[in-house]
């Protein structure tokens, strides 16, 4: 099995990455070569003498050819400009986002088309699909059957995007899995261009002894899934067998990731009781209207019951989100005799 993953260098694609080169299988198959396609260089280990991990860099619609040399039969499409980004350059994120992803279900259509295997398509989508219209406002729990009415650029083409997928997987091109994530938080690293960075920035830095600006009403609700659980929740969308019945992907629709409704205030709560005043202090609330407009535009609580039925959970807690972010990354660490106060 050959298995693709664009925006490999990204921290999903890294993540998901890791782990299937931990486990080196995938659909109950062993996987025989992971390629992991991204515009740069990944950051984590060397792969240069590993003859499992094939490494393509560059644009990911001027790479195709390369990416599809050899059979593929799973893609993790992660690839994406994100919400931010696309609200300030409109043409990068129909680029990033509609064209490329368009790009990448013809090589798959040629594929198919042309004797080979129909490739399993996990896209990982967004709740930015979603948000409310005056004349049909959301509900107060939206599931898969609510009907999206996306607020940002880049809501509008991850939608498109799901459409794509779907009408190509209805033609027999590819076997299209879209999974709509939920804010995934805390991740490591530096502050991305997404709108939602700062739900993991007001807890990252300040674990690092740094400060940190929330841009929203702490009153705010939002969606969380920790890292582990998005990672988990992919993986488990490419394995599911089509059909009917618990475990199985039944029909076409998208499967929403299970989230945790926290307020933000709820959030900083926990990183008080994590790691002290000292930190809690580190944040600053300056509201940011074009940040809280994007991020607000968004809901809040889900139905996850499709997600349920492939064996997928929410984060208990917001203690869990912060502390599996110090587990999986030790350098970000509370005063001693802080942890879990």
């Amino acid at each position: 099995m050959r298995v693709v993953i664009t925006g490999a260098s990204g921290f999903l694609g890294g993540l998901l990455a890791a782990a299937l080169r931990a486990s080196r299988t995938l659909c109950g198959a062993p996987v025989d070569r992971l390629v992991l396609a991204d515009r740069v260089p990944g950051s984590g280990p060397a792969a240069a003498d590993d003859p499992f991990v094939e490494r393509v860099h560059g644009e990911l619609a001027d790479r195709l050819d390369e990416v599809f040399a050899e059979p593929v039969d799973v893609v993790f499409h992660l690839a994406a400009a994100v919400s931010a980004e696309c609200e300030a350059d409109f043409d990068l994120g129909m680029r990033a986002n509609v064209d490329t992803t368009r790009a990448l279900l013809e090589a798959a259509r040629a594929q198919s088309f042309g004797g080979g295997p129909v490739p399993r398509l996990v896209f990982a989508s967004s709740l930015a699909v979603y948000g409310g219209d005056p004349a049909l406002p959301l509900p107060p729990v939206v599931s898969e059957a609510t009907p999206p009415f996306p607020r940002t650029s880049y809501g509008t083409q991850k939608l498109i995007c799901e459409h794509l997928i779907a009408d190509c997987t209805r033609r027999g091109f590819v076997d299209g899995r879209v999974a709509r994530l939920m804010t995934v938080a805390v991740r490591p690293g530096r502050p991305n261009a997404a709108a939602s960075g700062f739900l993991s920035s007001i807890v990252r830095e300040p674990l690092a002894g740094l400060p940190a600006v929330c841009p929203v009403d702490p009153g705010l609700r939002v969606a969380l899934a920790s890292p582990r659980r998005t990672v988990r929740g992919l993986l488990r969308a490419a394995e599911a067998e089509r059909g009917s019945g618990p475990g199985r992907l039944d029909g076409h629709a998208p499967v929403l990731l299970p989230g945790l409704t926290v307020s933000v205030a709820e959030l900083l709560a926990t990183l008080r009781q994590v790691a002290g005043d000292a930190a809690a202090d580190l944040v600053t609330v300056a509201p940011d209207p074009a940040i809280e407009a994007v991020v607000g535009s968004w809901p809040a609580v889900f139905d996850h019951s499709r997600a349920a039925a492939l064996g997928l959970e929410p984060d208990p807690s917001p203690l869990s989100l912060v502390r599996d972010h110090l587990a999986d990354h030790a350098g970000s660490r509370p005063a001693p005799g802080q942890e879990g106060r």
